[in-house]
């Protein structure tokens, strides 16, 4: 049986939601909305286009931030760590002559006693530092490495060979804190040839 006809209309139901739930997208108000509610609502964004343009500079700007602040952070980091390095090595280059003296109360052997105890604890703590000696009798001369106080001819070297190591040379890593200085000797055969280029 047809239902009723009781002079009362059937509800009208109105989606007033500004995004699409199915496909996401901001909703334009239809003519049928009164003109307040269009007026109240808000303004559509600019095309897709635009947007992506927006979008894009954003993000540029944003890479472009962030990789300043890693360069800054990085120059930061390596400038505190060269200060470092070089307020040790200022340190340990002051602390040479102490270690001349310890090395030659060893070599005469008046190194003993607590003093001994104290010199040890000393030459550990200026390792943990980074310092260590260099310069051995009979090894080549360098001149980067090596200063010639010294110098004299040989027959038992083949090459510039440090015969004698007057002083030991330190570095810190691979920065030379003082040269090894060194008694230099060379083959004895090399005036010889000198003398022979030049007839």
């Amino acid at each position: 049986m047809p239902p009723r006809d009781n002079g009362q209309e059937e509800p009208v139901i109105r989606d007033n939601r500004k995004i699409d739930p199915e496909t996401g997208q901001v909703r334009e108000p239809t003519p049928t909305e009164p003109a307040a509610a269009q007026q109240a609502a808000p303004q559509a964004p600019a095309g897709d286009g635009e947007l992506e343009v927006q979008l894009a500079e954003r993000t540029a700007d944003l890479q472009r931030l962030q990789a300043e602040y890693v360069n800054y952070r990085r120059r930061v980091e390596r400038d505190r760590a060269a200060v470092r390095e070089q307020a040790v090595a200022g340190v340990l280059s002051e602390l040479l002559p102490v270690l001349d003296d310890i090395g030659r109360a060893r070599d005469h052997g008046e190194l003993t006693g607590g003093f001994a105890k104290v010199a040890e604890s000393l030459e550990s703590a200026l390792t943990k530092l980074g310092l260590s000696a260099y310069g051995q009798k009979g090894e080549p001369f360098d001149p980067t490495v090596h200063e010639a106080l010294m110098h004299s001819y040989s027959p038992d070297v083949t090459e510039p060979t440090a015969v004698e190591v007057l002083q030991p040379g330190y570095r810190m890593g691979d920065r030379v804190l003082r040269p090894a200085r060194v008694a230099v000797a060379e083959p004895e055969d090399a005036p010889a040839a000198s003398n022979d280029d030049d007839n």
